[in-house]
């Protein structure tokens, strides 16, 4: 990409965060790998890089090498000290509200993520309670979670990487489910999580709701390529893609998936691995995977894909609507309702889906690198719930490749990431990724030419 005019800037707190210890100083200072400065910088250098159309997190941090963001300690608090930042985070010097807020939350949770962790007495990485519980305090912290509101939640997941009719159909969806007093949760990016989240403010605005939500949740190997849309109102920062996932499932009431590429996919199996878990078999949960008419065959590929990986029970848990904007939005608010009616049988939390049963593969972070890869048990003798957890990590590696900055290093030092396994799989497996690069889903429109950040090769099953 190339880089746009800068600013310096001083920056005061917008929503949160004016007093860090002297302890949190020093790590966000740090520029050691043990510190914080480089996170933060990647993850505030994204936010004030917000509308730029890129895609690509290595190309971003490159643009703009002589960024610079400064801790400045004042008598009443904290400022931020912003050196060659992105001028179209500002209007007439200005730094947009909207931005400043984000940064703030930026700094939040960078903070308080890696303050939990290394805080609690007892902690484990490694323990699924308490990566839950670390999940539940971050949320709590950014105040994402509203006691007593009834469930009001839609989590919607599609491509950053979609047509304009596509984009414009997804806005449809997002203004019914506003109609109907329904807020939005998305990844915080373009295309397919900008558009419902558009559309519901004029539902809103047409109902005169007057507290409506518009959560982007994010993670720091992401948001680069991600940088959250103007419409977000409540930013959240995961430490990683999988607490990411989990914050996404625990913190929404139903889920409506677009049309995508690798990461949509990668989502859509992290959620039926949750959902086909004889635990979770009760616990309702309303899915719908939703789009034009000319994506009636791209929802299809994706039935096939998952009726031959994860089988016939598994398109149970979703139900496919295309081109019904009313229609999905009235089956997410039945199925909204029949979540509430559930969980105040059971005594459970509107808030925070505490029941949810979530295997430790699904929990634990995946490191994708060229032996991470090549070694993924991709095959059918294994559960069911392992199979799904196995091909999302094959996507989310190749989602890595694609745009996360060390995923990108990699492939250029060493190639494509290689993805072995039993034909029966990945024959359907390459079938979908081709489709994805033909309909230009790994990429956004007008960035440079895709090259594959994978390479299927035989297994020997």
């Amino acid at each position: 990409m190339q880089k746009q005019p800068t600013v310096n800037a001083l920056i005061s707190p917008e929503g949160s965060l004016e007093i860090l210890s002297n302890h949190e100083v020093s790590r966000l200072k740090d520029r050691s790998e043990g510190g914080l400065y480089q996170l933060f910088r990647q993850c505030a250098l994204a936010v004030l890089n917000t509308g730029a159309e890129t895609d690509d997190t290595k190309d971003l941090m490159e643009a703009y090498a002589d960024f610079d963001i400064r801790l400045v300690p004042q008598p009443r608090g904290l400022k931020l000290e912003v050196v060659n930042a992105p001028a179209i985070a500002f209007v007439d010097g200005e730094m947009l509200r909207a931005i400043r807020e984000h940064l703030f939350s930026v700094l939040r949770d960078i903070v308080y993520s890696n303050t939990i962790s290394t805080s609690v007495v007892g902690f484990r990485k490694d323990n699924p309670e308490d990566l839950t519980n670390l999940i539940f305090h971050i949320l709590r912290n950014a105040r994402a979670l509203q006691a007593g509101r009834s469930p009001d939640l839609v989590v919607c997941w599609g491509g950053h990487s979609i047509s304009r009719e596509e984009y414009s159909y997804s806005k449809e969806v997002g203004h019914q489910l506003g109609l109907r007093g329904l807020s939005i949760c998305t990844g915080c990016g373009p295309g397919a999580m900008k558009g419902p989240m558009k559309g519901a403010t004029i539902g809103h605005a047409k109902q005169r709701v007057k507290n409506g939500r518009y959560i982007g949740i994010t993670e720091p190997g992401i948001i680069g390529a991600e940088a959250p849309n103007p419409i977000v109102n409540e930013l959240v920062i995961m430490p990683d893609i999988e607490k990411r996932l989990e914050a996404f499932v625990r913190a929404g009431h139903g889920i409506i998936v677009f049309p995508g590429g690798v990461g949509t996919a990668e989502e859509i199996l992290y959620l039926l691995g949750l959902l086909l878990h004889p635990d979770n078999a009760d616990i309702p949960f309303p899915v719908v995977f939703t789009g034009l008419k000319e994506n009636a065959e791209y929802f299809e590929m994706i039935d096939r894909f998952i009726r031959n990986a994860l089988g016939d029970k598994a398109a149970e848990k979703y139900e496919i609507i295309i081109d019904d904007p009313v229609r999905v939005a009235q089956t997410m608010k039945k199925g909204i309702a029949e979540v509430e009616t559930f969980r105040r049988a059971m005594q459970d939390a509107y808030h925070f889906n505490w029941m949810l049963k979530i295997d430790p593969v699904f929990q634990l972070p995946f490191e994708p690198t060229h032996e991470s890869m090549l070694s993924l048990e991709l095959h059918r003798d294994q559960p069911v719930h392992m199979i799904a957890a196995n091909l999302r990590k094959a996507f989310s590696g190749i989602v890595a490749g694609n745009v996360k900055e060390e995923g990108i290093k990699q492939v250029e030092a060493r190639g494509p990431f290689e993805i072995s396994g039993d034909p029966v799989l990945l024959a359907p497996l390459e079938e979908m990724l081709a489709a994805f690069v033909a309909q230009n889903r790994m990429k956004l429109p007008g960035s440079t030419a895709y090259i594959p950040s994978y390479r299927i090769v035989s297994g020997g099953y």
